[in-house]
């Protein structure tokens, strides 16, 4: 009953010279059996956004429904570019049950099918701020906008889409508020220092194959899909990610990737963040990951584990005296490759409250004579409250963590505030200013893992501020 009326309601709203009573009948759509499929189309549709209602929540229409009345819902379903391959598939559905009235009503399906773009955009302008501030010296100042398209094409009736992902950035550094300045020797093609350029940074298919949701080509992987940690890796590899979701309501996952990884391809444009840090070079190493995962489908007990590999290092620019690319200037010289073994719980009690970690170690060993702490484990404590939802205004959530962020544990976290190579508490929050836009604030405090020994000033401070526009 819930779902007839839904559908009765919205399609109201639709039709021309509806009139202004309000209804409740038991089957408004008297032409159609009570059981039809329409009625879920339909529905699913309405939730999906293809088709409105009121602004104010509530639906007016007339005390019957016709098969006509139906149609019209198609036929303006049948006009939105901006559809998904499910949602089309229901609306393909829906025009073949009603051509006839579609016909009647002088709305041609052959017609309404050449006006539909089987091409979907979306995309995202940015803008941050980052102030960074050691214990010895004055806070640098840098910032960044940066514009995101991403088209997503489908392939026919085949369930495969060709995805991509466009990025024009502008971004500067300004010391001491003394004006910007442009690092020297710039590397745009890779997401460079220069300040602006435009790269394509992800281009793919993904479909299913194997009984998995596949991407194949040019592609973004993530570590830990449960918590949403990213403490390992949040970067781009060339190559293929399976992933397999399991059980009645696809809790569970088994996630497998292989590929080639570009070293400063996307690591936010930021030495921090890349391999090497504060040497930052061009090379490439074959890229590993299996990861398994279970999460809730509301509250309780979740958990992760992975293994994620990076081998075979070549570096583009050998300049050290082993010729060999190295994870970190405080690795020790010789070896190329580093394996990686990570493992995470968290909790969550309602819709409210989430805590989690995740911890992982390395196989590296650190170079003769070296004296910070250690830096083959990496690990993320969090506690969160509510959260942001981009898509509904006036949300937003805060969260607190202690992080430790060993380099030979991990490779491009996806972290704003907390940096690789760096340990200490962050605190932030989000907030949805209005629908698609969306506002942040993190603080982290800590110290540098490598300079971290007696008589060494290692503190370090980051403010991180960004606003997000998504369309």
């Amino acid at each position: 009953m819930k779902t007839k009326t839904l559908v009765s309601m919205i399609t109201g709203a639709l039709v021309i010279g509806a009139a202004s009573t309000t209804f409740a009948a038991a089957n408004p759509f008297s032409d159609v059996p009570a059981d039809s499929w329409a009625y879920d189309a339909v529905s699913k549709l309405a939730a999906d956004g293809i088709v409105d209602g009121y602004g104010d929540g509530t639906y007016k229409g007339q005390e019957t429904m016709t098969r006509y009345e139906m149609a019209q819902i198609v036929a303006k379903a049948m006009t939105k570019t901006d559809i998904d391959k499910a949602d089309k598939a229901l609306v393909d559905k829906l025009a073949a049950e009603f051509s006839e009235e579609l016909d009647n009503l002088g709305v041609r399906v052959s017609d309404l099918e050449k006006k539909s773009d089987n091409v979907k955009w979306g995309g995202e302008l940015k803008y941050y701020y980052k102030g960074d501030k050691a214990e010895s010296g004055d806070r640098t100042n840098d910032s960044q906008y940066e514009f995101r398209l991403m088209p997503k094409a489908f392939i026919g009736n085949s369930g495969w889409t060709a995805n991509a992902r466009i990025r024009y950035y502008s971004n500067s550094a300004s010391a001491n508020n003394g004006g910007s300045t442009n690092v020297t020797g710039s590397n745009n093609a890779n997401g460079g220092t220069d300040k602006s350029d435009t790269v394509v940074d992800r281009i793919y298919v993904e479909g299913p194959l194997f009984g998995a949701d596949t991407k194949l080509g040019k592609l973004d992987t993530y570590s830990d899909d449960v918590m949403g940690s990213g403490m390992i890796i949040d970067d781009n590899i060339s190559g293929a990610q399976f992933k397999w979701n399991l059980g009645k309501n696809k809790t569970s996952y088994v996630k497998a990737v292989v590929g080639r990884y570009d070293f400063d391809t996307d690591a936010n444009f930021d030495t921090d963040a890349n391999i090497g840090r504060s040497t930052a070079y061009d090379g490439t190493g074959d890229y590993a990951a299996f990861e398994v995962g279970y999460k809730p489908a509301a509250k309780g007990l979740s958990g992760v584990a992975g293994y994620y590999s990076l081998r075979n290092i070549d570096r583009d620019n050998a300049s050290s005296a082993s010729g060999k690319a190295q994870l970190s200037e405080y690795q020790k010289a010789g070896s190329d490759n580093d394996n990686i073994w990570s493992a995470g719980l968290g909790y969550k009690f309602d819709n409210n409250f989430n805590i989690y970690g995740v911890y992982a170690k390395s196989n590296l060993d650190a170079e003769t004579g070296y004296k910070g702490d250690d830096q083959d484990k990496a690990y993320d404590i969090t506690l969160a409250y509510k959260g942001a939802d981009s898509t509904k205004a006036g949300t937003w959530g805060l969260y607190t963590a202690y992080r430790y962020l060993g380099e030979f544990a991990t490779i491009a976290p996806t972290y704003d505030a907390a940096a690789r190579g760096y340990k200490g508490w962050e605190v932030g929050g989000q907030w949805t200013v209005a629908q698609n836009i969306l506002t942040s604030l993190r603080y982290f405090k800590g110290k540098d893992l490598g300079t971290d020994t007696a008589g060494n000033d290692a503190d370090f401070n980051r403010i991180y501020g960004s606003v997000e526009f998504f369309f």
